[in-house]
């Protein structure tokens, strides 16, 4: 789907938004999640950090972000940023009690061998939100733009990849999608169709951003069209009466059992 939220990972990736720190908020009920996962570790390295906004409080946080253009819209006060790459982690083993990367795995050019570098890295625990690609066809938007939810499909590792990856004590968690989600990557607006009508949103949904409306047209057409004669609201009438909604978004969390910390 998307990280356009608060994820990186290769500079042409991230670089196609502009913008994208002031539309992109943490969600907090996502964001008590990431920080309950991470728990009680007092250094934390965030591995495609993008513009910081799930970054855990009264942490010791460092950054990892490989694009000059989201670095520079690093809100005032975030943590400290290092320019690298996933795959090639400018740190020593074990150097931090945990490592996390939130929505932004599909973006690496290797997943598996940023995933490596992340259980290298970190001595307690590694946290990764992801979306499981074998969920992907569970949302309605796919089915106006096929050719992303092949993409996605192609683009997230598994979660039997990550998890194997990871190594350790693995749990997975669902994380559902409120349905006035204040973060706006890609499944965000699941019960607002009209929000993807419009550019600026559009904008700050890297997996749009990248493509850019010419290839988007035939299904924002369509879209549109539903929204304005009903058809959206008698396929998907049934959302109205959910709050959050399952789309696929996991959180990996391996427990590696170190209890030093430092």
């Amino acid at each position: 789907m998307d990280k356009a939220s608060q994820s990186t990972g290769t500079v042409q990736a991230r670089d196609t938004s502009r913008g994208y720190g002031a539309a992109r908020r943490a969600d907090p009920r996502i964001l008590q999640r990431i920080a309950t996962a991470v728990g009680g570790a007092p250094s934390v390295v965030n591995i495609g950090a993008g513009t910081g906004a799930y970054e855990p409080p009264n942490r010791r946080v460092v950054a990892v972000e490989p694009s000059d253009a989201v670095i520079a819209q690093r809100r005032t006060g975030a943590a400290p940023v290092v320019k690298a790459f996933a795959e090639a982690l400018p740190f020593k083993d074990g150097g931090y009690s945990a490592a996390m990367a939130i929505l932004t795995i599909h973006h690496w050019d290797d997943p598996l061998a940023g995933l490596r570098e992340m259980r290298r890295v970190a001595r307690r625990r590694a946290v990764v939100l992801t979306l499981d690609p074998e969920a992907i066809r569970d949302f309605w938007f796919y089915d106006y733009f096929p050719e992303i939810a092949l993409a996605d499909a192609q683009r997230f590792p598994s979660i039997d990849a990550i998890t194997r990856t990871l190594g350790g004590d693995v749990r997975v968690e669902v994380v559902p999608i409120p349905h006035d989600c204040r973060d706006g990557f890609l499944a965000a607006y699941w019960r607002r169709p009209s929000a993807y009508l419009a550019s600026h949103v559009r904008r700050n949904i890297s997996t749009l951003a990248a493509l850019g409306d010419d290839d988007l047209l035939d299904g924002l057409a369509r879209l549109a069209d539903d929204v304005r004669s009903g058809v959206w609201d008698l396929a998907n009438f049934w959302l109205t009466e959910r709050q959050e909604l399952d789309l696929g978004y996991r959180l990996v969390v391996a427990e590696y059992g170190d209890p030093v910390t430092k």
